[in-house]
């Protein structure tokens, strides 16, 4: 059951895709409250109450006990304490003994989240603009409440298969010649690769839709003959449009109309990476049709993949703060007073993101004009879905890859995300590994991290430790900032069990993709925590760093510097798998309990549930190459199982999931796998 609730005059936000009527007060599960435009929902909340949801945030996996803040932020450098990363995911699901519900606030502005933070036993969530569509979900179990939200908001994106390949990335990839070595590098050292992204440098003074003609004379050539190593080229681009007489994308969106305006309606603008810029109003239309149009030079010379970045919208500083903190530099040299100094650190520390910049603009949407901090939330999301369309309109039997840094419910229909600019800390992999199943109850399954982390410099422990998770999620890239260690596999003096690391991935490649096709066409989760499938079990309910992956498979990495090992607890029977190749591993039957499992630095764990299976390929050196057609099921079952495998083109953006099943039974008294596939060869270690 899915209820709505409309307070104020709620602007579009194209997040829910189904119409419901309008219920009227009370709001169940909650007290309602105002205070002036404030709506304020408050609910007591008993001891084993549990919180999941809000998407991309710090903390656990349990959102209980902290506060967050709906508000899109370029935060670099975030720890526990940041309140708001870059995306904003508004649906909370209350679970405990005597609760199960959702609630999603369709609002683009501010939400504060106070979830046990001020009272521990009280939840109190306040929409600061108050003009918002609220919808409380009820569902008999966790699983179905995550359908529903689904079903409420629109099917999760699909990307191509090569998108599931491994992708090196760096800020500072400055040449073809460059962008060459690397792949050289993979293809010489057996390392698999499928993708490799180019951030800034590739473009003429970071100017969006250019590439530099001294260090990439023929874009076009180049993609192809990266594709002739089956490597696709994934550029960058930014929100921002240079402010620059001439430049193409400036000039058309000047004569169109097409940029945010300040309230005397001249163009808002703000400095970003190619100086001064202006913003696209991607609310509007005719603003997306154009911009999606602006990828089409990109899109004939062969690139089938982008990043979208500083979408928040990332602001440097605007030309009034500048002025204003050198008045205030100028007054403090005049005036020589000491504790002015710490007004003039803050004066240039204010510069980037500021909040009073945010209220400067306006936007246009509904036919009426929206400043923007009230619609804030939506601004990285509406250039998500602008590219998106840019690319049906270009090719619509195609699918392309595109992942976004900010987002907004919704954006999930469009593009990925990946988790913004997290650091080499181990901090930072254990939030990875968190943050992945409420991304996916929000409906963002292709996710990922800058694997090793984007600022700091990694060590090796941590790159290792990082690779190893992300086998397992559907954008495994590794990225890094310009200025920090060379992060590359083959620069380190273990990059023989790095690149075995990467090979397991593709090993468990068709496995994996089949797992993210059929839980994205039936509104399911890829990831998901323990909670989900095991909800009387209060162990399972309060761990924390483990998590089920598709129908059958549970994950549980190693998280912490120097570990040999680490526990786990098995909620059932399992199967593990510790992985050292795709060729060295070991299987071993384990019952329902705690265990410590040694894990080595090159070694890391895969658990089957009883009765489900895992499919492991050859491998090879891409996702187009790999040998797909030659499996080793791995499974533990008393009788017979029948694990369903998705195959597909890869290509196609209208999949049907019955077309694209095939079975593969195992047998525990027989075990002579059989296949339905044609050509399709199996084998098989049954425990």
């Amino acid at each position: 059951m899915i209820r709505k609730y409309t307070f104020g005059t709620p602007v579009s936000t194209d997040a829910v895709v189904v119409s419901l009527p309008e219920e009227s007060l009370p709001v169940p599960f909650f007290d309602l409250s105002r205070d002036g435009k404030q709506v304020i929902l408050t609910r007591k909340l008993q001891p084993e109450d549990r919180l999941f949801g809000l998407g991309e945030s710090v903390r656990g996996i349990n959102k209980r006990g902290s506060v967050y803040r709906s508000w899109n932020s370029d935060v670099f450098n975030h720890t526990e304490s940041t309140e708001s990363l870059y995306a904003s995911h508004n649906l909370l699901i209350f679970f405990g003994p005597e609760c199960l519900f959702g609630v999603y606030l369709d609002d683009p502005g501010r939400i504060t989240w106070d979830l046990g933070y001020t009272r521990s036993d009280t939840a109190v969530i306040t929409s600061e603009n108050g003009d918002l569509d609220l919808y409380v979900l009820e569902a008999e179990s966790l699983t179905e409440l995550a359908r529903a939200f689904r079903r409420l908001t629109g099917p999760s994106y699909l990307p191509p298969r090569w998108a599931f390949g491994y992708i090196q990335s760096r800020w500072g990839y400055a040449s073809e010649e460059e962008c060459r070595g690397v792949v050289a590098e993979h293809r010489k050292r057996g390392i698999p690769l499928d993708g490799i992204c180019l951030d800034i440098d590739y473009m003429e003074d970071y100017k969006n839709f250019t590439w530099r003609k001294d260090a990439f004379p023929d874009l076009k050539r180049f993609s192809e003959d990266m594709k002739q190593e089956h490597v696709r080229l994934i550029p960058i681009i930014d929100a921002g449009i240079a402010r620059e007489e001439g430049y193409a994308p400036y000039d058309t969106g000047k004569a169109g109309g097409f940029f945010c305006r300040k309230e005397d309606g001249s163009d808002f603008i703000a400095a970003v990476w190619p100086g001064f810029c202006c913003f696209p109003d991607f609310l509007r239309e005719d603003v997306r049709r154009w911009f999606g149009g602006l990828y089409r030079p990109l899109l004939e010379a062969g690139v089938e993949g982008f990043w979208n970045d500083m979408n928040e919208p990332a602001l440097f500083y605007t030309p009034e703060r500048l002025d204003a903190a050198f008045r205030r530099a100028q007054e403090t040299v005049d005036g020589h007073d000491f504790e002015a100094l710490w007004f003039l650190k803050d004066a240039f520390n204010s510069l980037p993101n500021n909040e009073e910049d945010y209220r400067s603009f306006y936007q246009e949407t509904d036919g009426r004009t929206v400043r923007h901090d009230l619609v804030h939330n939506l601004y990285g999301a509406s250039m998500t879905r602008a590219t998106a369309e840019g690319f049906r309109r270009f090719d619509p039997d195609k699918r392309f890859l595109l992942f976004a840094r900010s987002s907004f419910t919704g954006a999930h229909r469009n593009g990925g995300i990946w988790m913004g600019d997290n650091f080499s800390w181990w901090s930072h992999l254990k939030l990875a590994l968190q943050m992945l199943p409420n991304l996916n109850l929000c409906g963002f399954l292709y996710s990922g991290c800058d694997l090793g982390g984007f600022g700091c410099n990694v060590t090796e422990d941590l790159l290792a430790r990082f690779l190893q998770l992300g086998v397992f999620m559907p954008l495994m890239r590794n990225h890094s900032a310009l200025h920090t260690r060379d992060q590359e596999i083959y620069r380190f003096s273990t990059w023989e069990q790095m690149r075995d690391t990467v090979r397991v991935r593709y090993a468990l490649l068709p496995f994996l993709y089949s797992e993210f096709m059929k839980a994205a066409l039936t509104d399911g989760m890829y990831f998901r925590p323990l909670a989900f499938d095991y909800p009387e079990d209060s162990r399972a309910v309060a761990t924390e760093d483990q998590l089920l992956l598709g129908e059958g498979c549970m994950i549980a990495p190693v998280l912490e510097q120097n570990a040999v090992g680490r526990h786990v607890y098995l909620p059932e029977d399992m199967l593990m798998i510790r992985f050292r190749s795709p060729e060295d591993y070991d299987t071993v039957p384990l019952d329902r309990g705690d265990h410590w499992i040694s894990l080595s630095l090159q070694e890391f764990p895969l658990f089957v549930r009883k009765d489900h299976a895992v499919l492991l390929c050859p491998g090879g050196e891409s996702s187009e190459t790999l040998d797909d057609r030659t499996f080793t099921v791995l499974s533990r079952t008393d009788g017979e199982i029948c694990y369903r495998l998705y195959r597909d083109d890869g290509t196609d953006p209208r999949p049907s999931l019955q077309d694209h099943l095939t079975a593969v039974t195992v047998s525990a008294s027989a075990p002579c796998p059989s296949s339905s596939v044609p050509g399709v060869a199996i084998s098989a270690v049954v425990l």
